[in-house]
């Protein structure tokens, strides 16, 4: 599911401000809060980051570990420029293809964006599908994240049927966008499909149509392995949203882990505006419901405010990162 640019707009919101923005000086809550957005691939969890961030003042912090790094834009489903809204992103497309990128790293830069996200007075959205990066860093005991954030968990859940029909025909969109040429432009016969970037899915699958490419292939050996390397993408991608899928259900049953389920499957069955309505009614409106609350549950009065989030810059200074990190941008 894409990101639907209605969202791009500025929202005044009838609720009382939230302790985050205002009175920096006297902090009447003992933890920042944190709201953390999870889900399968393709379940729309960056549209929600960016409908939540266009309520509130939010910036999002990327969980998903394929996307963290630069390049494969249209392979690892990066959120577009235009998608964001303005919505200041970090930890996404920053880290070298080439380097590992641990969930012990995700763990401290997270950690450290979260906290210079909520020091401005804004409040971190945390997003991806990577919940094992989410968990490394809720529960990192050496970090101290709970001692520090309370946590709002929304769970972006839609009908594995429905989704693994969507994420196939997502595959081939992206196949039309141009990930095969994206690949293609990355392709080392000696690379290891274990390290860095080249783990996303789309690129492994593709090795052997690409050497026969490079070898001087018939055109009907090449349509062949093109055709068997787009289906293996398309089950492969399936298969990861099952696992996701399994990952939230145990974390949904651990202690601690108080988690929000927004069934979008509607709004996946429907299209055009009945889609946008389903999205409204079913996500994007009880989740706005259930941040107000965990924002703002100790406030009394309302008041008006207008919320435009403005570009900011990363939360992560370059230097911070070290020479394993490249935070060339995007």
């Amino acid at each position: 599911m894409r990101i639907s640019l209605s969202v791009c707009k500025e929202v005044y919101l009838n609720f009382p401000a939230s302790p985050i923005m205002t009175d920096s000086f006297n902090r009447w809550q003992r933890k920042e809060k944190v709201v953390v957005v999870m889900g399968a691939t393709g379940t729309g969890k960056s549209r929600l980051s960016i409908d939540l961030a266009t309520r509130f003042h939010a910036e999002v912090v990327n969980s998903d570990k394929m996307q963290v790094y630069h390049g494969l834009d249209i392979t690892t489903n990066k959120v577009t420029d235009e998608e964001q809204c303005g919505v200041p992103h970090h930890l996404l497309g920053i880290i070298d293809p080439d380097s590992d990128f641990t969930a012990t790293d995700f763990s401290h830069f997270a950690s450290l964006a979260a906290g210079s996200i909520a020091s401005r007075d804004r409040l971190p959205i945390i997003v991806g599908g990577s919940n094992s990066y989410i968990e490394s860093l809720v529960d990192d005991e050496e970090l101290e994240f709970r001692s520090n954030f309370e946590c709002c968990f929304l769970w972006v859940d839609v009908s594995l049927p429905v989704l693994n029909s969507f994420v196939s025909t997502r595959v081939d969109q992206m196949i039309e966008l141009g990930l095969i040429d994206e690949v293609r432009k990355i392709f080392d016969p000696k690379a290891d499909y274990n390290r860095g970037v080249r783990r996303a899915i789309g690129v492994p699958e593709l090795d052997r149509f690409l050497r026969a490419e490079s070898s001087g292939a018939d055109y009907q050996t090449r349509a062949r392995l093109l055709e068997a390397a787009i289906n293996e993408i398309k089950a492969n991608t399936c298969k990861l949203a099952a696992r996701q899928l399994e990952k939230i259900q145990r974390l949904s049953s651990l202690p601690g882990w108080n988690i929000h389920r927004l069934d979008a499957t509607e709004a996946f069955i429907k299209s055009g505006r009945e889609s946008d309505e389903a999205w409204d009614n079913l996500v994007a409106g009880p989740s706005s419901t259930i941040v107000r609350r965990f924002l703002y549950a100790d406030q009394h009065r309302a008041t008006p405010i207008k919320s435009k989030p403005g570009m900011i810059p990363s939360a992560i200074p370059a230097a911070v990162m070290g020479a394993a990190v490249a935070a060339v941008g995007r």
